[in-house]
């Protein structure tokens, strides 16, 4: 049987989060699909072999809207497991979200009369009348108050989505070309001997044996490791609780060769237990597999 969830509300009250939530636990998901193109969307889910796919209707889609309460009436007659989730959020968090985004309100041009934009207040209690007919009869998040983990944790209690283990990723660096974008958790070992003064080992990385046996022969990587690895090994189990699903420690040296190189590769053997792990190097070509 198809599992389908739609997710709708208040434009700013955290779709795009809950629709990403979905698709990492395995949703095929579509956004902003015309609420007309429903049905055929569906049959043609079930006929490829969907299991689960998850879909976003708004008011991006006005000329649709009005009609799809009775809509999702009818699918689930035909019988859809049709899951809805209505997300909303007060006044005074729409418009912080809108100022912080600089984003204008999906319905600003629909609005305009005798060339004046209305206000983003305006749009908002146009909105809210548009969609208090799903908001009645649906299940509602408000997320005014909610932080983005929560608000993916309670969808995901909602749907029964499968819960996925979190990706622990060690990545080294060059801080010379810029701490990565990616990273939640950044180390700087700067300060450890630098095995790039000796000219056997500079054009090694810190994966090849001799420089691995150089750093070895000083205390302070040794404890700079065990250090890292016993402040993961502490706070590992509350990312968890946050709902992640991805955390990614990055390992920092002037070059990003040799040093966080060396530390990231035996990080990865202290948490090897883990899976799935997964082991970057921002300065070579090649990326290790998820184990």
């Amino acid at each position: 049987m198809l599992k389908v969830v739609l997710i709708t509300g208040i434009s700013g009250s955290g779709k795009s989060v809950a629709l990403r939530l979905l698709e990492d636990t395995g949703y095929t998901c579509v956004d902003n699909l015309p609420a007309r193109f429903l049905s055929e969307f569906l049959a043609h889910s079930v006929a490829q072999g969907q299991e689960r796919v998850a879909v976003a209707i708004d008011v991006r889609g006005l000329d649709d809207l009005h009609g799809l309460p009775a809509l999702i009436r009818e699918l689930r007659d035909e019988g859809y497991p049709l899951r809805v989730i209505f997300l909303n959020a007060s006044d005074h968090a729409l418009m912080q979200r809108y100022s912080e985004s600089r984003r204008r309100h999906p319905l600003t041009e629909r609005l305009r009369t005798d060339g004046r934009a209305p206000s983003l207040e305006e749009c908002i209690r146009v909105e809210r009348e548009i969609t208090a007919e799903l908001r009645e009869q649906e299940h509602v998040i408000d997320t005014t108050d909610l932080t983005p983990g929560q608000l993916r944790a309670w969808v995901r209690d909602l749907v029964q989505a499968d819960r996925l283990q979190l990706v622990l990723t060690f990545e080294s660096f060059a801080y010379k070309r810029g701490v990565p974008g990616d990273a939640d958790l950044v180390f700087d070992v700067r300060c450890l001997p630098n095995p790039h003064y000796d000219q056997a080992l500079r054009p090694l990385t810190g994966k090849d044996e001799p420089v691995a046996q150089w750093l070895q022969q000083f205390g302070s990587v040794e404890k700079m490791i065990d250090d890292i690895a016993t402040f993961i090994r502490r706070w590992l189990p509350l990312y968890m609780q946050d709902t992640r699903n991805y955390l990614t420690v990055a390992i920092g040296c002037t070059g990003g060769q040799h040093r966080s190189v060396y530390v990231c590769e035996q990080l990865a053997i202290q948490f090897a237990d883990h899976s799935p792990l997964l082991i970057r190097h921002r300065n070579q070509p090649a990326v290790d597999p998820v184990l």
